[in-house]
């Protein structure tokens, strides 16, 4: 599949506005690589991306070189971008940072969630089960980011969303290659159950079980975790 074909499934939209040109077009940008919308390793040129946006190079240089500061693309010495490679060693580091944060943020949200705020989870847990079921992949991801951060957000932690955010900005690479495995599954008829420890992780949220929400939610870490390491020979 050529850059343009990828860039297509990405979602990324025409910038018409010119006084928030740069930061609509890190936002997109940003949101595209946590989404898992590259491949591992895959080159980024700026006219394409500017073709893609309807910009001029520089709104598009300047989100490149954000999204390196923040280790979610890296810049090469004669100014070209690639998404970062992935490796049995990255992934695992990641994982580790990421039970740690989403951990602590998932168990202080168990204090401050009310039962409205526990109802929209369970509805996005929902959604997230109906769309894997419906075969549709990148609905599935949008309604896994939605549950995840509306739970982050509701830690009332001014930190801890923050850098979860980046953790999942440089775990994008892998979720494309989770996103390419579930799809061929998905052909072939085959659906797991990706939504079993959201349903775990808002039945303590109800229960206010900080501890469990957190066990559940390190759970949900962990088998993404295994699932990455069992399907690609690469990261076993």
């Amino acid at each position: 599949m050529d850059q343009r074909t990828r860039m297509a499934d990405s979602g990324l939209l025409k910038v018409t506005s010119r006084v928030t040109v740069q930061d609509t077009v890190y936002e997109q940008l940003r949101r595209a690589l946590m989404w898992g919308s590259f491949a591992p390793a895959q080159a980024i040129t700026i006219s394409s991306l500017a073709t893609e946006f309807g910009t001029s190079h520089m709104p598009v240089r300047e989100a490149l070189r954000r999204l390196a500061a923040e280790n979610g693309l890296e810049i090469g010495h004669n100014g070209s971008a690639r998404v970062p490679a992935v490796s049995r060693e990255r992934l695992d580091d990641l994982c580790q940072a990421r039970i740690a944060l989403e951990g602590l943020a998932t168990e202080l949200a168990a204090a401050h969630m009310t039962d409205e705020d526990i109802d929209r989870s369970e509805a996005l847990a929902r959604e997230h089960d109906e769309t894997g079921k419906a075969g549709d992949v990148y609905g599935m991801l949008r309604k896994n980011q939605e549950f995840h951060f509306g739970i982050y957000e509701a830690s009332r932690s001014e930190v801890l969303p923050q850098h979860i955010e980046m953790l999942w900005l440089r775990f994008g690479p892998y979720m494309r290659m989770l996103t390419n495995y579930v799809e061929k599954e998905f052909d072939k008829g085959v659906v797991y159950p990706f939504s079993s420890y959201h349903f775990r992780i808002v039945a303590a949220l109800r229960e206010r079980n900080g501890a469990l929400a957190r066990d559940m939610m390190v759970g949900d870490i962990l088998a993404t975790q295994s699932h990455l390491r069992d399907m690609s020979p690469e990261l076993r």
